[in-house]
């Protein structure tokens, strides 16, 4: 597999990370801790940093299909591996229907929501079977509009005057996430943010911010499908995260300046009630459709990374040997890609995703605690940052791990049990 180059691969992460989390996650974060969500960035932004640093440590070392999984596996051992490969997959499965439900609620009334929302998985798991340069090529189309609208939401609180105004979430969305999601709830909200938000506060809005910056490391999947993946990688990774904690920093100060904490933490669509308090309500549907236009940029990202590592532990017998074929024609996983489409459409159409959200944190902050550990494990050949970095992002994800709603906690740990055990029983067979 070749072909994509290094602006392909930064927008593969700027894909994967500026998606429905930045029209959504700010609001739980201020409800949380109030105007200390932005110490709560600041600390998602260090550990996810970390991460990065981390994830393009090994990339450089290990430029192959599989991120983490491969890491894990070479670094520390299979089972280590694997659960890396396991987390990846089931979380970011998860998020692959909840971002397809996103997408449709903001784009259609809600009787059409669920069938739409199958429509569009259907037609990017298409589109990545064509090969990855299609797949950036699409994303750039998302992307860059989407980057316009974060910038007028941004200069709508730089330029805009003081107008008040409201917006409504759509009502498929209400239907699927509620209006008080149970993910939201960390048990210590008390309904009010509070400007003297203690410690725990800011980790758990950290927890949740986190959600949105996950996604650099995509870029590490496709380790075999770009080239000089040494190189290339590394520097993706990089450029890609500078410009979305940019991104971030800039919108949660224009979301706080605009409607303070009390408001952005009553606000069920938080960007589109930003321009509209700063005065530009003409905004408005705009903002309404870049949240639908992002939330399909980090679809097809999803989807495309979970194929590809649902590839790379199918070629280590980690997951059924089928799952590893090759096209011939466009080099893709593809039999990987359908099966992952195929489980993103049941949940699509069966899954209650009031939780999913922290149950993918806690899958993926396991996913890059593995790469943390990995990264440490390195000789000093390979390393390009100090230990100390490797060591802060994985008592980062720990420590974020434990501020998340025990009901999530308890799900994920059972879902990754079952997939050790599932995986005994594979090798246990002659």
């Amino acid at each position: 597999m070749g072909g994509a180059g290094l602006g392909d691969a930064v927008f593969i992460g700027l894909g994967s990370m500026i998606g429905a989390g930045v029209f959504a996650v700010f609001q739980p974060a201020a409800e949380i801790a109030g105007t200390k969500m932005l110490v709560g960035l600041v600390t998602a932004a260090v550990v996810a940093f970390c991460n990065a640093a981390s994830s393009a440590q090994l990339a450089a070392q290990y430029p192959s299909a599989g991120g983490t999984y491969v890491y894990g596996r070479e670094v520390l051992g299979p089972w280590w591996g694997f659960a890396a490969g396991w987390s990846f997959l089931i979380g970011k499965t998860a998020s692959s229907a909840a971002m397809a439900m996103v997408f449709a609620a903001y784009a259609v009334p809600d009787p059409w929501a669920r069938p739409v929302a199958v429509a569009v998985v259907v037609l990017l798991v298409t589109v990545n079977l064509f090969g990855i340069t299609r797949t950036a090529l699409l994303t750039k189309v998302i992307v860059v509009p989407v980057l316009a609208l974060l910038a007028v939401v941004v200069a709508s609180g730089v330029l805009g005057g003081a107008a008040q105004g409201g917006a409504i979430v759509p009502e498929s969305l209400q239907s699927w996430l509620g209006a008080g999601a149970e993910w939201r709830d960390s048990g210590t909200n008390t309904g009010s943010p509070s400007a003297t938000a203690g410690a725990l506060a800011v980790l758990q809005s950290a927890g949740l911010l986190f959600f949105a910056f996950a996604g650099y490391a995509r870029i590490a999947t496709l380790g075999e499908e770009v080239r000089d993946p040494a190189r290339t990688i590394p520097r993706a990774i990089g450029i890609a995260f500078a410009v979305v904690v940019v991104v971030y920093a800039a919108i949660g100060v224009t979301a706080l300046g605009a409607l303070g904490a009390s408001g952005l933490a009553a606000s069920d669509n938080p960007l589109v009630d930003v321009v509209t308090a700063n005065g530009w309500a003409w905004a408005a549907p705009s903002v309404r459709v870049g949240a639908a236009l992002a939330s399909l940029g980090a679809l097809l990202a999803l989807i495309a990374g979970i194929g590809r590592t649902a590839f790379a532990m199918a070629r280590e017998a980690d997951l059924p040997r089928w799952l590893s074929a090759v096209h011939p024609r466009y080099s893709t996983p593809y039999r990987a890609e359908i099966a992952v489409g195929l489980v993103v459409v049941v949940l699509v159409l069966v899954a209650d995703l009031r939780g999913v959200i922290a149950f993918s944190s806690f899958e993926v902050l396991l996913y890059y605690f593995v790469a943390n550990l990995a990264a440490f494990r390195q000789e000093r050949s390979a390393r390009r940052y100090p230990r100390a970095v490797n060591v802060l992002g994985a008592l980062g994800c720990a420590v974020l791990v434990v501020t998340l709603p025990l009901p999530a906690v308890l799900t994920g740990a059972l879902v990754v049990l079952a997939g050790f055990a599932l995986r005994t029983l594979r090798r246990s067979r002659p």
